[in-house]
């Protein structure tokens, strides 16, 4: 059932496809090595005059799929560099795409990453987006889903990093992680998810008791994973109601993101 749900996650992005195709903007594949392994990663480039702030866009459990893929357009249209790896991505060379094709269950393999590699392939990424000639050499991170989770746990890692972009994930359960958490965190969460905001309460302490930056936002009606059904062409198999507010807080949640990264 899960690689069903994937496959059909995947194959119903035509209109994020569409998007990257009719982009105006510079897109682009680059395998990035480190150590014994390579990561490949999507990468677009605004169209500005001075160097940029860059995004790491860290992908849903669905893996680096069309509209993870759009996302890094959208935030290169707002005059952000972006760039998403593909942490699905092995060591003969395949990645998200070859194993939707291949019917593999990608929620499953996704969960069995290690998280040492995960690190790794983020830091890769961090490190080569910063020295990009036309980058400022300012990094943030932003997640979605289990990225929203990995964005959490990776300002944890990685001191270098301006500001945590949390979109629907858990933050983490140690005292001890949170303490190392070196910027600011921004959490963009769904009313009608409960089984992510039920968390947020005791993270929210955590984060206070420690003297972090917290500032999540809940936004009424949405669902689970609104960034993405927010901005699709169809409802689906959401209500009405369910789908105007989930694209209500998918351009709530736009409108924040892009506010937040101009202070940076």
């Amino acid at each position: 059932m899960a690689a069903f749900i994937a496959t059909l996650t995947v194959s119903a992005q035509d209109w994020a496809k569409a998007r990257l195709e009719k982009s105006p903007r510079h897109g682009e594949w680059v395998k990035i090595k480190h150590g014994d392994r390579e990561v490949n990663c999507f990468i677009t480039y605004p169209e500005v005059k001075d160097k940029a702030t860059a995004v790491i866009v860290i992908h849903e459990i669905f893996g680096l799929t069309d509209w993870a893929r759009s996302v890094t357009d959208e935030l290169a249209e707002a005059r952000y560099i972006a760039i998403a790896p593909d942490l699905l991505w092995t060591t003969n060379n395949t990645g998200t795409e070859e194993l939707v094709k291949s019917g593999g269950n990608v929620g499953r393999a996704i969960q069995s990453l290690p998280p040492d590699q995960i690190t790794a392939d983020l830091n890769a990424a961090a490190d080569y987006v910063a020295k990009l000639p036309s980058c400022n050499g300012k990094v943030v991170v932003g997640g979605f889903c289990w990225g929203g989770t990995q964005t959490f746990r990776y300002a944890t890692i990685n001191k270098n990093i301006k500001a945590a972009f949390v979109f629907y994930g858990e933050g983490p359960k140690s005292k001890t992680d949170i303490e190392k958490i070196g910027c600011s965190v921004y959490g963009f969460y769904g009313g009608n998810d409960n089984r992510i905001g039920a968390t947020v309460p005791n993270t929210t302490e955590m984060m206070k008791a420690a003297g972090k930056a917290y500032e999540p936002v809940t936004y009424d009606g949405a669902g689970h994973g609104f960034m993405r059904a927010g901005e699709a062409p169809d409802r689906g198999r959401s209500t009405e109601e369910e789908f105007a507010a989930n694209k209500k807080a998918r351009d709530d949640s736009w409108k924040r993101l892009k506010e937040l990264l101009g202070k940076i």
